[in-house]
């Protein structure tokens, strides 16, 4: 078999394979064998067929067959011999079976490297998530508008029962509350920007563009579903997705810088996910329990 890998950036790798004949012979032969066991061809019981009918029947299923099992086996076979360590799957492309031999490319990106520094102690600023009288009062005035009710009702007993309170009282503490909470998980969201945006800055990497590729992806088909619950046309989601394109494959680099990031430090601290946790969520509460907290001014 030979193999011949090129360079195409830091990352990226193509790599070219020629299988000899004999062994895509041998293993279209194993498949044959086994379509033979389970095979129905009309005067024949399954199973019983001979075999030459039932390569005739089944050439193009034994082909495709083949060539799903043969290219997976080479290619595993390729990265041990090139000592390749890739981050995603191949992109298989100009398969050939011309003169009983097969060829074929394999496209893919390294796993990069991932220089991590000056991960602990990284300073954070955090909100405070108090709920002011003025905010208070511009919710339950949001609560009124949303039942069509006149501005000149008033916000009393009356009013809260009608919402589901026992008084007034009880009505300012359910919607203090909630807002405190929403408050707390956008002062959240807001440290953890931060100490992302410090780990980018401070940290080294190549991005694997496949990744960028299928980040970005994910986040137009967001994009979209979000475009078509406001009732926006197929088309004008296109123009709309066109447009903020530059914008998402930003975010979907942020995404997978962070994602890798995340990833090295856990392999540094030795953190481990357990089943149905996720790990990039344990370091990060790592990290936020490393990090060097301020009050926001």
């Amino acid at each position: 078999m030979k193999i011949s890998v090129k360079k195409v950036d830091a990352l990226r790798r193509e790599m070219h394979f020629e299988v000899p004949q004999e062994r895509v012979t041998g293993k279209l032969d194993e498949i044959l064998n086994n379509m033979v066991k389970h095979a129905r061809i009309k005067g024949f019981r399954q199973g019983k067929a001979p075999r030459h009918l039932v390569a005739a029947a089944h050439a193009d299923v034994a082909r495709e067959e083949m060539m799903k099992n043969l290219i997976p086996e080479v290619y595993q076979e390729g990265l041990v011999q090139e000592k390749m360590d890739p981050i995603d799957f191949p992109a298989i492309d100009q398969v050939d079976l011309k003169d009983g031999g097969l060829k074929f490319r394999a496209t893919f990106d390294l796993r990069p490297e991932v220089e991590v520094k000056d991960y602990k102690g990284v300073k954070v600023s955090k909100k405070g998530s108090e709920v002011s009288d003025d905010e208070l009062n511009k919710s339950l005035d949001f609560f009124k508008k949303g039942r069509g009710l006149d501005e000149t009702v008033p916000l009393d007993d009356e009013f809260a029962k009608g919402l589901g309170f026992p008084s007034l009282e009880d009505l300012k503490k359910a919607v203090k509350r909630n807002l405190e909470l929403d408050k707390e998980r956008q002062n959240r969201y807001e440290v953890e920007t931060q100490l992302i945006d410090a780990l980018i800055k401070s940290c080294k990497l190549d991005l694997p563009q496949s990744l960028v590729a299928r980040q970005l992806e994910g986040r137009l088909e967001e994009f979209a579903r979000k475009m078509k619950t406001f009732g926006m046309k197929e088309e004008d989601i296109a123009k709309k997705a066109e447009a903020t394109k530059k914008e998402l494959k930003e975010a979907a680099e942020k995404d997978v810088k962070t994602f890798l990031i995340l990833h090295k430090i856990a392999e540094v601290e030795k953190i481990e996910a357990q089943k149905n946790e996720n790990l990039s969520a344990k370091v990060m509460e790592f990290l936020l329990k490393e990090a060097k907290w301020e009050e926001a001014k």
